[in-house]
Protein backbone atom coordinates (compact mmCIF):
# COMPACT_ATOMS: atom_id res chain seq x y z
CA UNK A 1 0.00 0.00 0.00
CA UNK A 2 2.55 2.44 1.04
CA UNK A 3 4.56 1.12 -2.59
CA UNK A 4 1.68 2.16 -4.31
CA UNK A 5 0.50 5.49 -2.53
CA UNK A 6 4.44 6.35 -3.20
CA UNK A 7 4.39 5.77 -6.99
CA UNK A 8 0.51 7.87 -7.27
CA UNK A 9 2.76 10.78 -5.25
CA UNK A 10 6.19 10.69 -7.24
CA UNK A 11 7.42 13.78 -8.29
CA UNK A 12 8.34 13.13 -11.40
CA UNK A 13 5.91 10.41 -13.10
CA UNK A 14 7.56 8.40 -16.03
CA UNK A 15 4.29 8.05 -17.72
CA UNK A 16 1.06 9.62 -18.47
CA UNK A 17 -1.01 7.32 -16.72
CA UNK A 18 0.64 7.35 -13.54
CA UNK A 19 0.93 11.07 -13.86
CA UNK A 20 -3.07 11.61 -14.53
CA UNK A 21 -3.73 8.81 -11.60
CA UNK A 22 -1.43 10.78 -9.18
CA UNK A 23 -3.16 13.94 -9.83
CA UNK A 24 -6.73 11.92 -9.52
CA UNK A 25 -5.07 10.64 -6.01
CA UNK A 26 -4.47 13.87 -4.83
CA UNK A 27 -7.53 15.37 -5.84
CA UNK A 28 -9.84 12.45 -4.22
CA UNK A 29 -7.56 12.38 -0.70
CA UNK A 30 -7.98 16.44 -0.87
CA UNK A 31 -11.64 15.82 -1.12
CA UNK A 32 -11.56 13.57 1.63
CA UNK A 33 -10.14 16.60 3.89
CA UNK A 34 -13.58 18.43 3.56
CA UNK A 35 -15.97 17.35 5.59
CA UNK A 36 -18.74 19.51 3.11
CA UNK A 37 -17.61 18.04 0.14
CA UNK A 38 -17.76 14.21 1.61
CA UNK A 39 -21.34 14.86 2.49
CA UNK A 40 -22.29 16.10 -0.94
CA UNK A 41 -20.17 13.32 -2.57
CA UNK A 42 -22.16 10.25 -0.30
CA UNK A 43 -25.39 12.15 -1.20
CA UNK A 44 -24.54 12.02 -5.15
CA UNK A 45 -23.48 8.29 -3.97
CA UNK A 46 -26.78 7.46 -2.58
CA UNK A 47 -28.53 8.96 -5.60
CA UNK A 48 -26.63 7.05 -7.78
CA UNK A 49 -27.12 4.18 -5.82
CA UNK A 50 -30.76 4.51 -5.28
CA UNK A 51 -31.90 5.09 -9.19
CA UNK A 52 -29.45 1.66 -9.81
CA UNK A 53 -31.19 -0.30 -7.47
CA UNK A 54 -34.71 1.08 -7.81
CA UNK A 55 -36.57 -1.51 -8.61
CA UNK A 56 -35.34 -3.84 -5.51
CA UNK A 57 -34.98 -0.58 -2.70
CA UNK A 58 -38.73 0.56 -3.77
CA UNK A 59 -41.34 -1.35 -1.82
CA UNK A 60 -44.68 -0.82 -4.02
CA UNK A 61 -45.06 0.13 -7.59
CA UNK A 62 -44.58 3.79 -8.57
CA UNK A 63 -47.69 3.87 -10.16
CA UNK A 64 -49.77 1.70 -8.49
CA UNK A 65 -53.12 2.77 -7.21
CA UNK A 66 -54.97 1.95 -3.99
CA UNK A 67 -57.63 4.19 -3.32
CA UNK A 68 -58.53 2.62 0.36
CA UNK A 69 -55.74 3.84 1.13
CA UNK A 70 -55.48 7.55 -0.09
CA UNK A 71 -53.26 10.04 1.69
CA UNK A 72 -52.60 7.59 4.77
CA UNK A 73 -50.26 9.61 6.87
CA UNK A 74 -46.48 8.12 7.00
CA UNK A 75 -46.59 4.82 8.91
CA UNK A 76 -44.33 1.89 8.82
CA UNK A 77 -46.39 0.57 6.28
CA UNK A 78 -45.90 3.69 3.85
CA UNK A 79 -42.63 5.26 4.94
CA UNK A 80 -43.81 9.12 3.78
CA UNK A 81 -47.13 8.37 3.36
CA UNK A 82 -49.45 7.86 0.11
CA UNK A 83 -51.00 10.26 -1.70
CA UNK A 84 -54.47 10.89 -3.20
CA UNK A 85 -54.27 8.01 -5.61
CA UNK A 86 -53.16 5.79 -2.64
CA UNK A 87 -49.84 5.79 -4.78
CA UNK A 88 -46.82 4.99 -2.10
CA UNK A 89 -44.35 8.59 -1.92
CA UNK A 90 -42.00 6.82 -1.04
CA UNK A 91 -41.27 4.59 -3.69
CA UNK A 92 -42.12 7.26 -6.14
CA UNK A 93 -39.24 9.22 -4.35
CA UNK A 94 -36.93 6.18 -5.25
CA UNK A 95 -38.34 5.94 -8.90
CA UNK A 96 -38.11 9.57 -9.23
CA UNK A 97 -34.77 9.86 -8.86
CA UNK A 98 -33.80 8.02 -11.64
CA UNK A 99 -35.21 10.25 -13.89
CA UNK A 100 -33.63 13.29 -11.88
CA UNK A 101 -30.35 11.44 -12.61
CA UNK A 102 -31.33 11.07 -16.29
CA UNK A 103 -31.85 14.81 -16.75
CA UNK A 104 -28.65 15.72 -15.04
CA UNK A 105 -26.67 13.77 -16.83
CA UNK A 106 -28.12 13.92 -20.51
CA UNK A 107 -27.95 18.18 -19.66
CA UNK A 108 -24.21 17.41 -18.45
CA UNK A 109 -23.52 15.72 -21.76
CA UNK A 110 -24.95 17.94 -23.81
CA UNK A 111 -24.41 21.63 -22.33
CA UNK A 112 -20.73 21.39 -21.17
CA UNK A 113 -19.53 19.71 -24.25
CA UNK A 114 -21.50 22.11 -26.75
CA UNK A 115 -20.26 25.48 -24.52
CA UNK A 116 -16.62 24.24 -24.57
CA UNK A 117 -15.98 23.68 -27.86
CA UNK A 118 -18.02 27.01 -28.91
CA UNK A 119 -16.15 28.83 -25.83
CA UNK A 120 -12.48 27.24 -27.13
CA UNK A 121 -13.33 28.15 -30.72
CA UNK A 122 -14.24 31.74 -30.30
CA UNK A 123 -11.26 32.63 -27.89
CA UNK A 124 -8.78 30.90 -30.17
CA UNK A 125 -10.04 32.19 -33.30
CA UNK A 126 -10.84 35.61 -32.19
CA UNK A 127 -11.91 38.31 -34.45
CA UNK A 128 -14.99 37.52 -35.84
CA UNK A 129 -15.20 34.31 -35.49
CA UNK A 130 -15.67 35.44 -31.40
CA UNK A 131 -17.92 38.44 -32.15
CA UNK A 132 -20.56 35.86 -33.79
CA UNK A 133 -19.93 33.02 -31.44
CA UNK A 134 -19.80 35.33 -28.43
CA UNK A 135 -22.84 37.39 -29.59
CA UNK A 136 -24.92 34.47 -30.30
CA UNK A 137 -23.84 33.15 -26.40
CA UNK A 138 -24.50 36.68 -25.36
CA UNK A 139 -28.51 36.22 -26.68
CA UNK A 140 -29.07 33.38 -24.91
CA UNK A 141 -27.52 35.06 -21.27
CA UNK A 142 -29.55 38.00 -21.89
CA UNK A 143 -32.52 35.99 -20.54
CA UNK A 144 -33.56 34.45 -17.57
CA UNK A 145 -32.51 30.69 -17.68
CA UNK A 146 -36.32 29.61 -16.73
CA UNK A 147 -37.93 32.00 -18.67
CA UNK A 148 -35.83 30.31 -21.64
CA UNK A 149 -36.61 27.09 -20.74
CA UNK A 150 -40.28 27.91 -20.10
CA UNK A 151 -40.45 28.94 -24.01
CA UNK A 152 -38.38 26.12 -25.82
CA UNK A 153 -40.46 23.44 -23.66
CA UNK A 154 -43.73 25.81 -24.77
CA UNK A 155 -42.96 25.40 -28.71
CA UNK A 156 -41.59 21.61 -28.62
CA UNK A 157 -44.09 20.60 -26.53
CA UNK A 158 -44.44 18.98 -23.15
CA UNK A 159 -42.40 15.83 -22.10
CA UNK A 160 -39.38 15.06 -20.42
CA UNK A 161 -37.31 14.56 -23.31
CA UNK A 162 -38.27 18.38 -24.36
CA UNK A 163 -37.38 19.54 -20.89
CA UNK A 164 -34.04 18.32 -21.11
CA UNK A 165 -33.37 19.60 -24.33
CA UNK A 166 -34.70 22.79 -23.30
CA UNK A 167 -32.46 23.11 -20.29
CA UNK A 168 -29.69 21.70 -22.12
CA UNK A 169 -29.91 24.54 -24.79
CA UNK A 170 -30.55 27.32 -22.27
CA UNK A 171 -27.20 26.36 -20.16
CA UNK A 172 -24.05 25.86 -22.75
CA UNK A 173 -23.46 29.58 -22.45
CA UNK A 174 -22.26 29.81 -19.25
CA UNK A 175 -20.23 26.78 -20.13
CA UNK A 176 -18.77 28.88 -23.19
CA UNK A 177 -17.81 32.09 -21.52
CA UNK A 178 -15.75 30.13 -19.11
CA UNK A 179 -13.95 28.27 -21.94
CA UNK A 180 -13.32 31.42 -23.97
CA UNK A 181 -11.44 33.21 -20.78
CA UNK A 182 -9.56 30.02 -20.29
CA UNK A 183 -8.67 30.05 -23.90
CA UNK A 184 -7.30 33.81 -24.12
CA UNK A 185 -5.59 33.43 -21.06
CA UNK A 186 -3.72 30.11 -22.75
CA UNK A 187 -3.62 30.63 -26.76
CA UNK A 188 -0.77 32.55 -26.40
CA UNK A 189 1.37 30.34 -23.82
CA UNK A 190 5.03 29.18 -25.10
CA UNK A 191 4.05 25.96 -25.38
CA UNK A 192 1.56 26.36 -28.18
CA UNK A 193 3.88 28.20 -30.05
CA UNK A 194 5.78 25.31 -29.58
CA UNK A 195 2.74 22.90 -31.00
CA UNK A 196 1.84 25.50 -33.73
CA UNK A 197 5.79 25.49 -35.13
CA UNK A 198 5.71 21.92 -35.25
CA UNK A 199 3.15 22.26 -37.59
CA UNK A 200 0.02 21.70 -35.12
CA UNK A 201 -3.28 22.45 -36.96
CA UNK A 202 -5.52 24.26 -35.19
CA UNK A 203 -8.09 21.76 -34.78
CA UNK A 204 -5.26 19.71 -33.11
CA UNK A 205 -4.42 22.75 -30.86
CA UNK A 206 -7.62 23.17 -29.78
CA UNK A 207 -8.73 19.55 -29.38
CA UNK A 208 -5.03 17.77 -27.88
CA UNK A 209 -4.00 20.96 -25.87
CA UNK A 210 -6.75 23.68 -24.90
CA UNK A 211 -9.83 21.57 -24.11
CA UNK A 212 -8.04 19.27 -21.31
CA UNK A 213 -6.77 22.80 -20.00
CA UNK A 214 -10.56 24.41 -19.34
CA UNK A 215 -12.10 20.72 -18.41
CA UNK A 216 -11.21 21.54 -14.57
CA UNK A 217 -12.94 25.12 -14.77
CA UNK A 218 -15.93 22.96 -16.69
CA UNK A 219 -16.07 20.19 -13.95
CA UNK A 220 -16.23 22.77 -11.36
CA UNK A 221 -19.24 24.94 -13.10
CA UNK A 222 -21.02 21.95 -14.16
CA UNK A 223 -20.81 20.76 -10.87
CA UNK A 224 -22.47 23.49 -8.84
CA UNK A 225 -25.02 23.84 -11.83
CA UNK A 226 -26.57 20.42 -11.01
CA UNK A 227 -28.58 22.01 -7.97
CA UNK A 228 -30.13 24.94 -10.84
CA UNK A 229 -30.85 22.07 -13.37
CA UNK A 230 -32.85 19.59 -10.47
CA UNK A 231 -34.56 22.98 -9.83
CA UNK A 232 -35.29 23.98 -13.22
CA UNK A 233 -36.67 20.36 -14.33
CA UNK A 234 -38.71 20.71 -11.11
CA UNK A 235 -39.72 23.83 -11.78
CA UNK A 236 -41.15 22.67 -15.39
CA UNK A 237 -42.66 19.44 -13.71
CA UNK A 238 -44.40 21.70 -11.54
CA UNK A 239 -46.24 23.45 -14.15
CA UNK A 240 -47.05 20.91 -16.16
CA UNK A 241 -44.28 21.07 -18.80
CA UNK A 242 -41.90 17.97 -17.90
CA UNK A 243 -42.37 14.98 -17.31
CA UNK A 244 -46.20 14.03 -17.31
CA UNK A 245 -48.11 11.81 -15.20
CA UNK A 246 -47.84 9.00 -13.95
CA UNK A 247 -44.25 9.74 -14.16
CA UNK A 248 -43.04 9.72 -10.71
CA UNK A 249 -41.26 12.97 -11.51
CA UNK A 250 -40.58 15.05 -7.95
CA UNK A 251 -41.64 18.63 -9.22
CA UNK A 252 -44.87 17.07 -10.31
CA UNK A 253 -45.32 15.32 -7.37
CA UNK A 254 -45.27 18.37 -5.61
CA UNK A 255 -47.75 20.31 -8.02
CA UNK A 256 -50.16 17.24 -7.00
CA UNK A 257 -49.50 17.77 -3.55
CA UNK A 258 -49.96 21.27 -2.93
CA UNK A 259 -54.05 20.94 -3.21
CA UNK A 260 -53.23 18.56 0.35
CA UNK A 261 -50.59 21.03 1.69
CA UNK A 262 -52.66 22.31 4.62
CA UNK A 263 -53.90 18.92 5.88
CA UNK A 264 -51.92 16.23 4.04
CA UNK A 265 -48.93 18.09 4.72
CA UNK A 266 -46.33 14.41 3.02
CA UNK A 267 -47.67 14.46 -0.24
CA UNK A 268 -45.91 17.68 -1.42
CA UNK A 269 -43.31 17.95 2.01
CA UNK A 270 -41.66 14.83 0.83
CA UNK A 271 -40.10 14.78 -2.47
CA UNK A 272 -39.50 18.46 -2.08
CA UNK A 273 -37.18 17.72 0.97
CA UNK A 274 -35.74 14.99 -1.80
CA UNK A 275 -35.07 17.91 -4.39
CA UNK A 276 -33.19 19.92 -1.23
CA UNK A 277 -30.98 17.40 -0.41
CA UNK A 278 -29.77 16.04 -3.36
CA UNK A 279 -29.37 19.94 -4.82
CA UNK A 280 -26.97 20.89 -1.64
CA UNK A 281 -25.03 17.57 -2.26
CA UNK A 282 -24.52 19.15 -5.65
CA UNK A 283 -23.27 22.69 -4.15
CA UNK A 284 -21.41 20.98 -1.46
CA UNK A 285 -19.32 18.49 -3.90
CA UNK A 286 -19.25 21.56 -6.33
CA UNK A 287 -17.69 23.94 -3.47
CA UNK A 288 -15.31 21.16 -2.71
CA UNK A 289 -14.04 20.27 -6.52
CA UNK A 290 -13.82 24.31 -6.91
CA UNK A 291 -11.16 24.05 -3.98
CA UNK A 292 -9.30 21.24 -5.04
CA UNK A 293 -8.82 21.99 -8.93
CA UNK A 294 -8.90 25.87 -8.84
CA UNK A 295 -5.23 26.82 -8.78
CA UNK A 296 -5.77 29.51 -7.43
CA UNK A 297 -6.49 27.66 -4.52
CA UNK A 298 -3.56 25.65 -4.33
CA UNK A 299 -1.57 27.38 -2.09
CA UNK A 300 -4.09 27.84 0.72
Amino acid sequence: MSSTRDWLLEDSPTSRWQANAGRAYRVFTALLRNPLSVVGGVIILVLVLTAIFAPWLAPYSATGQDLANRLAPPSGAHWMGTDELGRDIFSRVIWGSQITLTIVGLVALISAPLGLLVGALSGYFGGWVDRILMGFTDIFLSMPKLILALAFVAALGPGINNAIIAIAITSWPAYARIARAETLTIRHSEFIAAVQLQGASPLRVIVQHILPLCTSSMIIRVTLDMAGVILTAAGLGFIGLGAQPPLPEWGAMISRGRTFILDQWWVATMPGFAIIIVSLGFCFLGDGLRDVLDPKSEGK
